[in-house]
């Protein structure tokens, strides 16, 4: 089952952090770190998932760090959510052998449709949306008003 966990909030607001305040440039994780207070021993390993999956680049060399892989409008939450749950250990109780048969036959049948709709509304939100919504609330960018060109 879906569930919003402290890897997972902490990996949207590191992608969102990037997407808002870098325009592109190579953002270092202690900048995340320190502008979202997102503890290291989270932010590392989630960085280092984000660039296996193909969502962020690591670029090497003394102005290097992250940054997005594709254009924030084509990064969803639902791809955010793929990658941190394959790194999350805990067994989705949906596909336990064990319990009863209305367990079984209605109750964790309803509990994956609904999993597939929430799964279906965070494919539809960017990180262009979210960016939105923080220009929305009168949050500021440090990008200033740079502009992430989609191609």
């Amino acid at each position: 089952m879906l569930r919003a966990s402290r890897k997972l909030v902490f990996a949207i607001e590191a992608l969102l952090d990037i997407a808002y305040n870098t325009a592109g440039e190579p953002v270092q994780s202690a900048e995340i770190t320190r502008r979202q207070d997102i503890p290291k021993r989270y932010l590392e390993p989630v960085m280092q998932q984000l660039v296996r999956s193909g969502i962020l680049e690591s670029v090497r060399g003394p102005r290097g760090g992250y940054r997005l892989a594709r254009e924030r409008a084509r990064i969803t939450l639902g791809d955010i959510v793929r990658v941190i749950r394959s790194m999350e250990t805990a067994p989705d109780v949906i596909d336990d052998p064990a319990g009863s048969i209305l367990g079984h036959k209605v109750v964790r049948p309803l509990f994956a449709e609904l999993q597939d709709d929430v799964m279906d509304r965070l494919d539809r939100i960017t990180l262009h949306d979210l960016c939105s919504r923080a220009r929305g609330a009168g949050i500021e960018s440090e990008a200033g008003e740079r502009i992430d060109f989609v191609i």
